[in-house]
C-alpha cells in the first residue's frame, strides 16, 4: 500500500480536528472566570474528543475511520439538509454545512480505500 494512501486520512483527521476545536474558541470572553472558559472549552470540544478517540481506534483498523467519519460527514450534511427543509436557512445553511461535511467525507472515503487496499494486499499475498 503507498504510503501516502496511509498518511494522508490521519493527517487530515488531525487538521479537521484542529479546524474543529478553533470554534471552541468562542467561549473566550471579557468578564468570565478562568474556570468557566476551562469548563466551556471541555463542552464544546467534546465532538473532537470523541473523534480523536476514533481516530486513534482508526490508526490500526481503517474500516472503523472510514464508517465513522463518512457517518458524522452525512450528518452534518443531513442536519443542514433539515434546518434547509424546514425554512429556518435556505439554500445558505445547506453550503454553510460543506466545510464540516466534506472534510469528514473525503477523510472517511480515504480510509475505506486505504482499507480497500489492505484488504487487496492481504489476499494477494502467497499463502493466505
Amino acid at each position: 500500500m503507498p504510503k501516502s494512501l496511509y498518511w494522508i486520512p490521519r493527517v487530515l483527521a488531525i487538521l479537521f480536528l484542529c479546524f474543529l476545536a478553533l470554534f471552541s474558541l468562542d467561549v473566550i470572553a471579557p468578564g468570565l472566570s478562568p474556570w468557566q472558559i476551562a469548563v466551556g472549552l471541555i463542552m464544546h470540544n467534546i465532538p473532537v474528543f470523541v473523534l480523536a478517540v476514533v481516530l486513534a481506534v482508526s490508526w490500526k483498523r481503517e474500516l472503523v475511520g472510514g464508517v465513522s467519519f463518512t457517518l458524522i460527514g452525512a450528518l452534518f450534511f443531513a442536519r443542514a439538509a433539515m434546518t434547509m427543509l424546514a425554512g429556518q436557512f435556505g439554500w445558505a445553511g445547506l453550503l454553510g454545512s460543506l466545510p464540516l461535511a466534506a472534510p469528514a467525507l473525503l477523510i472517511g472515503t480515504m480510509f475505506i480505500i486505504g482499507w480497500l487496499k489492505k484488504r487487496d494486499v492481504r489476499r494477494s499475498e502467497p499463502g493466505k
